[in-house]
């Protein structure tokens, strides 16, 4: 059975999704209640859960505080908010799960489904770091979900993505390349616009890695690994851009 807590400083929030999981999710044991940050940090320490359900916003903090000071992260989460707001983007480089008030049963098999196949791939403790260093503008990892599990990447060291129907593949200087079951169009929102450029339907390129640029009615960029990526023609212009405008602020080296 999967030791599971809830903590949400809503009894009638606690009560719906205890519910939706004694009806649609099996192998779950609900081992406590908790209604703020205090409490939650207290259940989390004291019943030890395999899994919990944490909300965001609380009376006396938030979700994330329960993180910080619990003695040990040796669970995996899945958060919930009534709000789609910035903590999401958040999530989606961590790759921590999480579901939008009212919780669709659908959703939340989906997340229970996730922790039976997930839950020991990557230590939360990782996922945790990424996820903060979101929350504080520093994206410098992402969690990417592969078919042996989670994978912790570097932003920086992404050369470039291509799109292969539903999947993405992200390609390396130096190491092997990963294949991703999301689409392109989710990391083209997720990457930072000031490094990565969507250059063509298939392809999203990371700018610092472009080598040359070759003329053509749409033209063609050489990249430090030496491939050889195709720019639409509608995509022209703001590959151009976008280049010169990273280009502004390279040295000047007749200086």
């Amino acid at each position: 059975m999967i030791r599971t807590l809830i903590i949400d400083d809503e009894m009638k929030s606690q009560a719906t999704l205890h519910k939706l999981l004694e009806k649609y999710c099996t192998g779950i044991e609900i081992v406590g209640f908790a209604h703020n940050v205090k409490s939650g940090v207290e259940s989390i320490n004291e019943l030890n859960p395999d899994l919990v359900f944490l909300d965001i916003s609380m009376p006396d903090g938030n979700g994330f505080e329960v993180l910080q000071k619990v003695k040990s992260r040796d669970f995996e989460v899945v958060f919930t908010t009534a709000f789609n707001d910035y903590a999401i983007k958040a999530f989606q480089f961590s790759a921590l799960h999480y579901l939008l008030k009212p919780i669709n049963y659908i959703e939340l098999q989906a997340a229970v489904e996730r922790y039976k196949e997930n839950h020991k791939d990557l230590d939360l403790n990782e996922k945790i770091q990424v996820l903060f260093d979101s929350l504080n503008n520093q994206n410098k990892k992402i969690v990417l979900p592969t078919s042996n599990g989670l994978k912790v990447v570097e932003i920086e060291k992404i050369v470039y993505c291509r799109a292969d129907g539903s999947y993405t593949h992200f390609y390396f200087l130096d190491e092997d390349s990963i294949m991703v079951s999301k689409a392109l169009s989710n990391f083209e929102e997720l990457l930072p616009s000031d490094m990565f450029c969507r250059v063509h339907n298939k392809h999203l390129i990371n700018l610092n890695f472009v080598d040359n640029y070759v003329k053509g009615r749409g033209g063609k960029v050489v990249l430090e690994n030496k491939e050889e990526i195709e720019i639409s023609e509608g995509r022209k212009a703001e590959f151009l851009k976008r280049l010169k405008n990273i280009a502004d602020f390279l040295p000047d080296s007749k200086k």
